[in-house]
């Protein structure tokens, strides 16, 4: 079996590594207790998540061991990484339900009943004593190297408060916390945790001596090299009522085709050589391969049935196929309201797709919003009952990708 470092390398999986050949030599050789952390910043999770989890399974596969750990009380703070204005900060109501979402998405992709997957979560950090916390802990930081890194660097900008900068001393703890309960000797997290993951190495190393390992994940970007995410405002989701599984499957249809291989190494399972050969393909052919990058990703996360529904619709709109088209997206209108007429900007804003009536006047005066096939030459175009076919829907379609169907209840 190849050392799943270079599984991981080769499919372009790390962004930075502390001791790499003295890490890859360990992960060749014996078991090791690997974690990762996910604070819940929403109710979902998303294609970032998603990536760490693939970067699990191959691990796992090698006959490592994972600790999920949910974010119970680093989640009561949160990460001021790559953040320009301090994170809003959660009640523990809220903090819980965002977990036990995390937790029934996790379980898709992990079997924690057995021994090669552990979930915890970090409530340890609720229990501390403030002042033996920082006697014990705090005296191993110096708030010089902590401002130097890049996790603080937005944040300084703007005014760095004391609540954000103990981030860094819980996520360390945690890691301390992990060695002495389960030996884990490796933390693994998105580049942005890099100053973090130091962290926690340096400190098992004061407190237990004993050398702790860290390796970050690529981040996700767009064609333009912008990062994706919840931050950043454009995050693909994993939950199907956020993201449903057609919008997912046409995500991963329309990435850019500078991306479409990079995207197949990291969110598939499909062996290299068979990604090298799609990797030749030009023109037409890299829509096919898009394809099945879609396909695949979607499998993994909705399962092979809603692939298969998706890929059917896409085709009915798309290929001029004769695939069913109940997996697009719909948004129930009343029967009622239909009848006296509904403005198209209103329906627009009603389908979620638009985020403000200026960008659906916009968007219709520039011949971006078609209503069953015909362009919506006009923004105060009334939509009446007549426009939904006889079987009750109406197929709006915004710019080339973009397909919504309304139903009349």
């Amino acid at each position: 079996m190849p050392n799943v470092y270079d599984t991981l390398k080769e499919r372009g999986y790390i962004a930075q590594c502390t001791h790499e050949e003295e890490l890859r030599e360990l992960l060749g050789r014996e078991s090791v207790t690997f974690y990762q952390g996910y604070d819940p910043t929403a109710d979902s999770l998303t294609t970032g998540h998603l990536l760490t989890f693939m970067v699990h399974k191959h691990m796992r596969d090698a006959g490592h061991r994972l600790i999920t750990l949910m974010g119970t009380g680093t989640g009561m703070i949160g990460d001021p990484s790559e953040r320009n204005d301090m994170r809003k900060v959660m009640s523990r109501e809220t903090v819980a339900y965002n977990i036990a979402c995390f937790k029934e998405q996790m379980t898709r992709f992990v079997d924690y009943s057995g021994g090669d997957a552990i979930m915890e979560e970090n409530d340890w950090l609720l229990e501390l004593n403030l002042a033996e916390f920082m006697r014990d802990i705090g005296i191993h930081f110096n708030v010089n190297r902590m401002l130097a890194a890049e996790c603080y660097k937005a944040r300084l900008a703007d005014g760095l408060t004391a609540f954000e900068l103990t981030y860094m001393l819980m996520q360390a703890y945690d890691f301390l916390e992990l060695y002495r309960r389960y030996n884990c000797r490796l933390q693994l997290g998105g580049s942005e945790q890099w100053g973090n993951i130091i962290a926690g190495i340096d400190l098992i190393r004061k407190k237990e001596g004993i050398q702790a390992y860290g390796l970050t994940n690529v981040l996700l970007t767009a064609a333009d090299g912008s990062k994706m995410g919840k931050s950043a405002g454009n995050a693909v989701w994993l939950s199907a009522e956020r993201t449903s599984p057609y919008d997912f499957y046409q995500h991963w249809r329309n990435t850019a085709d500078v991306n479409v291989i990079r995207d197949l190494k990291l969110f598939t399972f499909l062996p290299l050589d068979e990604i090298e050969e799609m990797s030749h393909c030009q023109g037409a052919e890299i829509n096919k391969v898009k394809e099945v990058l879609a396909y695949e990703v979607t499998k993994i996360v909705h399962g092979e049935e809603e692939a298969q529904k998706a890929q059917s619709a896409a085709k009915a709109l798309f290929a001029g196929g004769s695939g069913e088209t109940e997996s697009i997206p719909c948004t129930d209108i009343s029967r009622t309201e239909a009848e006296e007429g509904i403005n198209i900007v209103v329906l627009l804003e009603k389908m979620g797709l638009i985020k403000s009536r200026s960008e659906a006047r916009q968007l219709i005066a520039q011949g971006g919003i078609k209503v069953n096939e015909q362009k919506a030459d006009n923004h105060e175009l009334i939509i009446k009952a007549d426009d939904f076919g006889p079987d009750g829907f109406l197929l709006i379609q915004k710019g080339k990708k973009i397909y919504h169907r309304g139903r009349l209840v």
